[in-house]
């Protein structure tokens, strides 16, 4: 389920399963199955429920609109993921009650926002020394600060895999 109207952006499906492809086969990502996940800007929650999917243990969502919220809340319950997870309805740019350690982060503001570079600095204190940071934008924009892993572009999206450490 996806939030209805036009202020949610939700990931392309070829995007995802790509970022989860390139997860699963380079040798610095960290492993899903028990990972702990944040997925910032979480729109419906994709990148958090398809991390859960593949094991992660528990997910982070932060998500302020309402209509997004309620499609995570709802996608967590139909999947009976509700104990593996915590949504916080919250500004992301100004949200403080990160429950740290995690090993992988999924980042994807409103393209264009320069939202990511506002909390990439903040995250980036909440990751384990391995943990991977996925940001998602618009193809052109400047790349995030970090130090990159990898990057890949499909279509509109551009995606920058980041060291934490």
């Amino acid at each position: 389920m996806a939030p209805k109207g036009q202020s949610t952006r939700p990931t392309a499906d070829r995007v995802r399963q790509a970022v989860f492809d390139v997860l699963e086969h380079a040798a610095w990502s960290p492993k899903l199955p028990g990972a702990r996940v944040a997925d910032v800007f979480a729109g419906s929650g994709a990148y958090g429920l398809e991390a859960l999917s593949r094991g992660a243990a528990f997910a982070h969502f932060v998500e302020r609109g309402e209509e997004a919220a309620l499609a995570i809340h709802a996608n967590l319950a139909a999947l009976g993921l509700e104990r593996a997870a915590r949504l916080d309805r919250s500004d992301a740019v100004r949200f403080t009650g990160w429950d740290g350690a995690y090993t992988l982060a999924f980042l994807d503001p409103p393209y264009g926002s320069g939202f990511a570079q506002l909390v990439l600095p903040r995250l980036v204190g909440q990751m384990t020394a391995d943990g991977v940071i996925v940001v998602e934008q618009a193809a052109g924009s400047p790349p995030p600060v970090g130090r990159l892993l990898a990057h890949r572009k499909w279509g509109r999206a551009e995606v920058a895999f980041l060291a934490t450490v």
